[in-house]
């Protein structure tokens, strides 16, 4: 079942994001930081158990951010990644955004979805406030991609 997050579910969005983080496959993630965009956040829930969540966070007037998408590593292969991003590209047409970024190791997977692979530079100031905290900074390889809704 693909639902928004509630509260109860911060504790393992963290344990899922961070077991990734871990690996260097995404930036981690503080409790504070995850409470506080709660909104943002969509899981996939199996047996009352979080296996999968990701975020639509608003970066700007016409342009959205999907970040910190993760599936259980034994959950993989089953769609629910695909579900986790349908839910946030339909969440950012409701909320009127225009465009749909993503930073990401994953390029085919996103192809998938209409995005296409843009320079960095191609995107606003504001939303490299994450990436000047990450360690990797400023020698990323991660893959700018976007998608017009």
């Amino acid at each position: 079942m693909i639902r928004k997050a509630k509260i109860k579910d911060i504790k393992e969005i963290q344990k899922l994001i961070n077991t990734f983080a871990k690996r260097d496959l995404m930036l981690p993630r503080s409790l504070n930081e995850l409470y506080e965009n709660l909104r943002d956040f969509w899981i996939a829930e199996e047996n009352n158990k979080v296996v999968g969540c990701c975020a639509l966070h608003v970066s700007w007037d016409d342009l959205a951010e999907i970040k910190s998408l993760a599936v259980q590593k034994n959950k993989q292969g089953k769609g629910l990644g695909q579900e986790l991003v349908y839910a946030c590209l339909n969440e950012a047409k409701e909320l009127g955004s225009k465009k749909v970024f993503v930073l990401t190791y994953k390029v085919d997977f996103f192809r998938k979805f209409g995005f296409r692979k843009i320079k960095h530079t191609d995107l606003p100031h504001k939303i490299w406030a994450e990436c000047i905290n990450c360690p990797k900074f400023p020698g990323c390889e991660e893959a700018a991609m976007i998608k017009k809704l």
